[in-house]
């Protein structure tokens, strides 16, 4: 099971922190609350470059007796309330402006790729997506609800710093200046190094998320080929790779923090000692050299954070990049600008007009070449042949899941291409041979036929695909959960849902994919009883591999190799030899049918 390509693979280089512009169409809705962030940001940024002032007043008049000092304390207090003030509601609108972001930033992924065409999901997995839903815009929700709005703050308080710092001493701010390129050299120089680490660890918990999906959908599998150890061993080491990634970016981003932390301090000692030796010479007083000792540390500390808090942004930076190509994915399929409308009443016509067809993983064998096919409204046609002979293709193509090479399909003479598929594809009801059941109770599972429909529509729905016995005997009948997939009913049970799903949909164009495949003889009888009722008076197409089932067919077309060799009845096909009359020997000699087939074959 080696991992596949990605679309991660073909993504362009990082845009840096750039990156992060793509997020404001998700914040322009909530300027307001951006507004009133900004304004609690200004307030408790001035108020911090305010404090020094009245700390170098407290030191410079600490002589002038207690009643000017309880002044000074107690404008310091009514400061300090102001910044507890302006701090919380910071946080209380910079944090919700984050939640919200992000909510919306993860619906509009989610509604973009569930619109996705089966192209998409050959190169991209599963849960390299959810991935990018979970873990990519958590980092963005840390750096909307806090990081950015602490860099905007520091920011804020590094340039007020630096013209304060001016304002008290000239000549110390010189020393502060020649320091501040020394520090920004391993900023820039590892900083680069982080935002390549960073990027690389979100592809490998990307690639982690997708290991572990695959393997745990297809639990049963892997348990049943005893292929426990290499999946664990394939998960271990994608894990592993993740880890000695994040370890690296962990250990770079701790150096770069050491180097600043020590090169700023350092920095600050000098100073403060070169301001230790200007008050001894009375060339300042003790109240500008704690002014401008404090400044000094608002600037390190502001720049220190600036420090960590770019890292934060270049991973978002890089998040950001992600969820913006599943934002902006190019679906091979499109819905025209200017679509046709499908005439109400559907008639249910279908006809493929020279339709050529290859997979796009596989583009040197054609699936499809030069079919040609016509059904008539309310006609039951059967589709048979060998495994990959094509059938299950033209399931697909007539519900636009793809699009062919060449020639056209037609729903009522109108291309396909030229509607919206949600608009021709509620005319059509698919039992599929590998049916998905959600994780949801048995009345949902059915009711997706037709969302508003009623109890007892769903109960007619259910009795008529012969699953109403099983369901009420579960142990909160229609309203047991059937657990992720299905797990709790069998290969037919779950078959039967579909079916009851396809009859409640009541859909003009009814597609059966092998449909009664995994049901025992009796069922399977009972069931194809139930598709025949239901396949009165409407288009039916009918992929099936036991030619029993179809042996009532108006019309029974075969497949060979992606071309159409052999159409008419099943009498007419098996005097003409060839082909249908060999399947028909094989599956119908009693020596080698299986019961099904012969049930099926009485039940017709």
């Amino acid at each position: 099971m080696a991992r596949g390509r990605t679309i991660l693979e073909d993504r362009p280089g990082s845009k840096k922190v750039g990156a992060l512009r793509a997020l404001w169409p998700f914040v322009r809705p909530y300027r307001g609350q951006v507004v009133l962030a900004l304004v609690a940001l200004v307030l408790t940024s001035g108020i911090s470059l305010v404090l020094p002032l009245a700390v170098r007043r407290v030191v410079d008049n600490f002589d002038d007796g207690a009643g000017l000092l309880d002044e000074y304390f107690g404008a310091a207090l009514a400061i300090v309330a102001l910044l507890a003030i302006g701090t919380a509601a910071r946080y209380y609108f910079v944090t919700r402006l984050g939640e919200r972001v992000v909510a919306d930033i993860r619906k509009a992924v989610f509604a973009r790729v569930i619109t996705l065409s089966p192209g998409f999901f050959e190169r991209v997995m599963t849960g390299e997506i959810l991935s990018r839903i979970t873990t990519d815009t958590t980092l963005i929700q840390s750096v909307i609800g806090s990081s950015l709005s602490i860099a905007l703050r520091n920011m804020l308080i590094l340039a007020g710093g630096m013209v304060m710092l001016a304002y008290t001493s000239l000549k110390l701010m010189g020393l502060v200046l020649l320091i501040v390129p020394v520090i920004l050299v391993p900023i820039i120089g590892l900083g680069r190094r982080l935002r390549a680490l960073s990027r690389a660890n979100q592809d490998w918990i990307a690639a982690s998320s997708g290991a572990a999906s695959e393997s745990l959908l297809s639990a049963q599998t892997v348990q049943a080929y005893t292929h426990e150890a290499r999946s664990i061993g394939r998960f271990d080491e994608v894990t592993e790779q993740s880890y000695g990634v994040a370890l690296t970016r962990i250990g770079t981003r701790a150096l770069m923090t050491a180097i600043v932390i020590f090169l700023i301090f350092a920095g600050v000692l000098g100073v403060l000692w070169m301001g230790a030796r200007d008050v001894s010479g009375g060339l300042m007083t003790a109240g500008q050299l704690v002014q401008f000792v404090i400044y000094a540390i608002l600037v390190a500390g502001s720049t220190g954070a600036l420090s960590e808090i770019w890292g934060e942004l270049q991973r978002a930076a890089g998040a950001t990049e992600r969820l913006a190509e599943l934002l902006t994915a190019q679906d091979s399929l499109a819905d025209p600008a200017q679509p046709k409308a499908l005439p109400r009443p559907v008639q249910g016509g279908i006809a493929l007009e020279g339709v050529s067809f290859h997979y796009p993983t596989r583009p040197d064998v054609s699936a499809l070449e030069g079919v040609n096919l016509t059904i008539l409204p309310g006609e039951t046609v059967a589709l048979v042949g060998p495994s990959g002979a094509g059938k299950t293709t033209v399931i697909q193509l007539i519900q636009r899941f793809w699009d062919p090479a060449a020639g056209r399909v037609t729903l009522d003479g109108i291309d396909l291409r030229d509607m919206r598929r949600d608009d021709f594809r509620r005319a059509m009801a698919l039992v599929p041979q590998d049916p998905v059941i959600f994780a949801a109770s048995a009345r949902e599972n059915i009711g997706l036929g037709r969302p508003d429909a009623s109890a007892a529509e769903i109960e007619a729905a259910a009795r008529a695909a012969h699953a109403h016995d099983f369901i009420a005997a579960l142990p909160q009948g229609y309203d047991t959960p059937l657990g992720e997939r299905g797990v709790m009913l069998s290969g037919g049970q779950r078959q039967r849902i579909a079916i009851a799903r396809a009859i409640l949909r009541d859909a003009p164009v009814l597609l059966l994919d092998e449909a009664t495949s995994a049901l025992d003889a009796e069922s399977e009888a009972l069931v194809q009883a139930a598709v025949n009722r239901l396949s009165e008076g409407r288009t039916t197409l009918v992929v099936a591999h036991r030619l029993a089932t179809v042996k009532k067919a108006d019309r029974i077309v075969v497949f060979d190799h992606g071309r159409v060799v052999a159409q008419g009845s099943h009498d007419a096909l098996v005097a003409e030899g060839g082909l249908y009359a060999r399947l028909a020997r094989m599956q119908f000699t009693h020596g080698t049918a299986t019961a099904p087939d012969r049930a099926a074959a009485a039940a017709v």
